[in-house]
């Protein structure tokens, strides 16, 4: 198994995370405030862009834009996928380049990806994560993605194994 550098980024940053990233405490609301705020943030972001997605009790909202041919991931499985991550300004904080794919553990990602990267199928199901701040990097600044960010990944779902 081979694991990429994003990949290696992307554990790193999962452990900072959960070790203690810096944070700004002055912005923070209570988690319900929060959730209310991103999915605003979320609704207002699929309407200028004229989009319509499902919505889950998380407050996850996705979009399938191609079914794939294989099965649906578990979070046992190790995924390999492509992706670009960006926020609702269009800045653009990570993506795998055309020539590689990431394969991690579904398990160890954020819990945005771990509860909607499921919703796709394997063999090329396509589609995007609309995730709000608390199932992404929540209170945490990580790298250029500011506190409480709500976070949008184009994935397409390429392999289970």
């Amino acid at each position: 198994m081979k694991f990429s550098t994003i990949s290696l980024i992307g554990t790193v940053c999962f452990f900072l995370m959960n070790s203690g990233c810096k944070k700004d405490e002055d912005d923070s609301l209570p988690p319900g405030q929060q959730l209310a705020k991103d999915i605003m943030i979320i609704e207002d972001y699929l309407a200028d862009n004229g989009l319509v997605a499902q919505r889950t009790a998380s407050g996850l909202h996705y979009i399938i834009t191609e079914e794939g041919s294989g099965e649906h991931p578990t979070v046992n499985d190790i995924v390999t996928i492509k992706y670009k991550g960006y926020l609702t300004d269009g800045t653009i904080f990570d993506q795998t380049t055309p020539a590689n794919a990431l394969t991690q553990p579904l398990s160890i990602f954020i819990p945005g990806w771990i509860e909607g990267i499921p919703y796709r199928r394997s063999g090329g199901g396509k589609g995007v994560l609309l995730i709000p701040s608390a199932l992404g990097y929540g209170k945490s600044e990580v790298a250029t993605i500011p506190a409480n960010s709500v976070l949008i990944f184009d994935v397409t779902l390429l392999e289970i194994s």
